[in-house]
């Protein structure tokens, strides 16, 4: 079976045949593309296999996850489906690659840190952590996608002060809801637009290697 989705894929250099090791599912922004998000994402290589996937949608100068109906809203039947690829994708690569299926970790930046929230709704148990930079939950997935108890999921969500695409009370409204779940939230904020500081990618860092001890 061919793979659900295009992707870039990065590995511990002396990966041992005989291990499992934790995955890291990456997705980019609108106009993005996967070999972008490798530059984030530059050196956690050593202790995940990385999975930076391209979003299905053609979206000059590159591509997207999903389309937009109005600010703040996707549209929802296209959003869906690149949850459901998301999550094929997943199962794929855990059936092709020697992964750990107990540490699987969503990180997306933008359009990609809103899939990754909801794909982790979806998904439930078999996610361990996600890290999403500059996102937000659309209204019909607190609405319509798993409302469970999502007690121990951990997050890291992050949001610039200044930014301009989406704002910052998306970032802190996130946050709530995960915390209302019963998720394990860690929210840190900078005095930046829609972008990741070197402070940020340092901070996500840490707290995935924490994650992992």
């Amino acid at each position: 079976m061919s793979a659900p989705l295009v992707y870039e894929l990065q590995k511990p250099r002396n990966a041992d045949p005989g291990k499992t090791y934790p995955a890291l599912f990456v997705m980019h922004g609108m106009g993005s593309n996967e070999k972008d998000m490798l530059n984030l994402v530059n050196g956690l290589e050593e202790h995940f296999y990385i999975f930076s996937i391209r979003g299905p949608l053609e979206r000059p100068p590159g591509y997207a996850f999903f389309t937009i109906e109005r600010y703040g809203k996707p549209h929802q039947e296209v959003f869906e489906a690149a949850v459901d690829k998301v999550k094929d994708f997943i199962g794929w690569a855990e059936g092709e690659y020697p992964l750990d299926a107990s540490r699987i970790y969503l990180l997306g930046f933008s359009q990609g840190a809103i899939l990754s929230m909801a794909a982790g709704l979806a998904l439930g148990k078999r996610i361990k952590g996600i890290v999403a930079l500059s996102g937000y939950i659309p209204e019909f997935v607190k609405t319509e996608f798993q409302q469970s108890s999502m007690d121990g999921l951990s997050l890291f969500i992050s949001h610039g002060e200044q930014d301009q695409a989406l704002p910052f009370e998306w970032g802190q409204a996130s946050r709530d809801y995960f915390e209302r779940l019963g998720a394990d939230v860690t929210f840190k904020s900078y005095p930046v637009p829609h972008t990741v500081t070197l402070q940020n990618y340092k901070d996500f860092e840490k707290w995935l290697l924490d994650s992992l001890a």
